[in-house]
């Protein structure tokens, strides 16, 4: 088990350092309009006009400064200082405060909206950054991002964070944050989004109202969004928390265990850690459902029509084997470091572009690759692959 988890290990690291960071660092910047582009089409061409995602430029501010973090490469630092000078120049409404959604190829703000998910990715990357080289403004920007979460979002009756705001705060009738999504005030994936961050924060800046908000948030997944029953997450609630679910999502389901582990773990607190014990292996036997026999994971399914989308998506095959190899490191569970070892097998045989480099966007359920989705975009960015990467790389 060793060799192979070394073996494993090695092949991960080779494909981070000479496919993933290349790609991103090589095609993405933006050398006439600043920062990065905001899109590479499915058949990899650069769309030099395409609107600029803040969601992109957050994770790849976190991807790189992660990866300096580990390696200390300074071309590393050098991407990760530009996604950051870009956010905090362009991203950051000097207003109303927050990050906007979207700007447009020269950078000015087109979809001023502040989606609470864009806030807590810019918290995980300016945090991140900051945690590799001490820059103060970065920490700030931080620390205000999440004050303006706890003063707008947060839902003091109720309990957990609301969606989405107009660009002064106000109440928004549309609050998805994709197309795909219902148009509900909580949901799981944005709770999800802000317990990485409010964990990455707490461990640079160990503030006691973040503490409590940390350990809240923890509290909210166990209470309200784990279905304890079948142990899969619910995904829509209103703002009563009435659950308005359509589906299941193997994914967010195995993405969810080892991240709630992590934040037990950063928050140090004994009794939430054992209540988050309890329920993991809940939460990855689960996702199981969801495994397929050639290693990989599905994408969702429907809870009323038992539908089964089959897609392989590349963010879930990354997710899957951090997810598997998180049980098995802490819960001791022999299978699923094979489980996660098996889905690299199937990442390594079949998402991974060989020719113009990085993953493709997913596999279609008859093996055939998706060039109609996104090479790199709003939702296609370093940060489920490339943190797959560093946390195999850190783990073993």
């Amino acid at each position: 088990m060793q060799n192979r988890l070394q073996q494993f290990r090695s092949e991960i690291e080779k494909e981070l350092i000479d496919n993933i960071l290349p790609f991103w660092s090589n095609k993405m910047p933006d050398e006439d309009n600043g920062g990065f582009y905001g899109q590479i089409t499915g058949k990899d061409e650069i769309i030099p006009k395409a609107h600029k995602g803040s969601v992109l430029n957050a994770r790849i501010l976190w991807t790189f400064s992660a990866a300096y973090r580990i390696y200390k490469n300074p071309d590393y630092l050098v991407i990760a200082t530009r996604a950051r000078n870009y956010i905090i120049d362009h991203f950051i409404d000097k207003k109303f405060g927050g990050v906007y959604w979207l700007l447009d190829y020269k950078g000015n703000p087109v979809e001023t909206k502040k989606q609470i998910y864009a806030q807590g990715f810019a918290i995980y990357g300016l945090s991140e950054y900051y945690r590799v080289t001490g820059d103060t403004e970065a920490l700030n920007h931080a620390i205000e991002l999440y004050r303006l979460i706890e003063k707008h979002s947060f839902d003091t009756e109720k309990n957990g964070y609301l969606e989405a705001f107009t660009e002064d705060w106000q109440p928004i009738a549309d609050m998805r944050l994709s197309e795909k999504d219902a148009n509900e005030q909580k949901t799981m994936n944005t709770h999800l989004h802000i317990l990485e961050p409010y964990s990455n924060l707490y461990r640079v800046w160990e503030n006691d109202s973040l503490k409590s908000q940390l350990k809240n948030l923890i509290e909210v997944f166990l209470d309200k969004i784990i279905d304890t029953q079948t142990g899969h997450l619910r995904l829509f609630f209103d703002a009563d928390w009435n659950d308005k679910s359509r589906s299941v999502s193997f994914g967010h389901d195995i993405e969810a265990s080892w991240l709630l582990y992590e934040a037990a773990l950063v928050l140090n607190d004994a009794e939430v850690l054992e209540k988050v014990k309890k329920i993991v292996p809940r939460i990855v036997k689960a996702s199981e459902e969801g495994l397929q026999l050639d290693g990989s994971m599905m994408y969702e399914k429907d809870i009323n029509t038992g539908h089964e989308d089959k897609e392989r998506h590349w963010w879930v095959q990354g997710e899957t084997v951090i997810g598997f190899l998180n049980h098995y490191q802490y819960f001791g569970d022999e299978k699923s470091s094979q489980i996660a070892m098996n889905c690299w097998d199937y990442i390594n045989n079949n998402l991974i572009d060989r020719t113009n480099g990085e993953w493709f966007w997913s596999i279609y359920t008859n093996g055939s690759v998706n060039h109609n989705d996104d090479k790199a975009g709003i939702w296609k960015c370093p940060y489920h692959n490339g943190r797959m990467c560093l946390e195999v790389i850190e783990r073993f």
